[in-house]
């Protein structure tokens, strides 16, 4: 059984570190190197985290290896993004990030976080929202799992670089 525990706002640097390099990790290769470091220093900083993990609207659930390394995070809250016309969002929550380390991939973390923010938006919505690159079969087919469907178009900007993302919705 995966642990899964709220973060703190002590642990909001870590966390920061963790998404950064999973983010460059995953995703890195794509950019020039000044957007990625123009991206990374607005999107996901420690101060924000801290107030995200304050904010009661929002959710962070960590996971930890034996060791206690981070292995993974989900985030949740309120949109961020403007939803195709038709989308309603109402009632509606945002799943904003789901990271897992490299070497924890296919170990059950990333199912266990997203059954976790699953639950908790149910508490909350009756639709989840997240965005997902087109060139990320595997989430994709991670998502689809889950029962997201594709709904429209999000474009997602790294620096100057616009990349094409997708919005999915899951009927809670």
């Amino acid at each position: 059984m995966t642990q899964i525990n709220l973060a703190t706002e002590a642990e909001a640097e870590e966390i920061s570190r963790f998404a950064e390099a999973s983010f460059v990790h995953t995703f890195g290769h794509i950019y020039d190197p000044a957007d990625l470091a123009a991206f990374l220093a607005e999107w996901n900083p420690p101060s924000r985290l801290r107030a995200q993990i304050a904010d009661p609207d929002m959710a962070i659930a960590l996971v930890r290896g034996d060791g206690g390394a981070l292995q993974g995070f989900i985030k949740l809250g309120p949109i961020d993004f403007d939803l195709p016309e038709g989308q309603p969002t109402e009632h509606a929550t945002e799943l904003h990030q789901l990271y897992v380390a490299p070497e924890a991939k296919g170990s059950g973390i990333a199912a266990a976080l997203m059954q976790w923010g699953i639950d908790w938006a149910r508490e909350r919505a009756s639709i989840l929202y997240l965005s997902v690159f087109t060139e990320n079969p595997r989430a994709q087919a991670f998502y689809r799992r889950f029962g997201f469907v594709d709904v429209g178009r999000n474009p997602f900007r790294v620096g100057n670089h616009i990349d094409e993302d997708r919005i999915w919705r899951l009927d809670l």
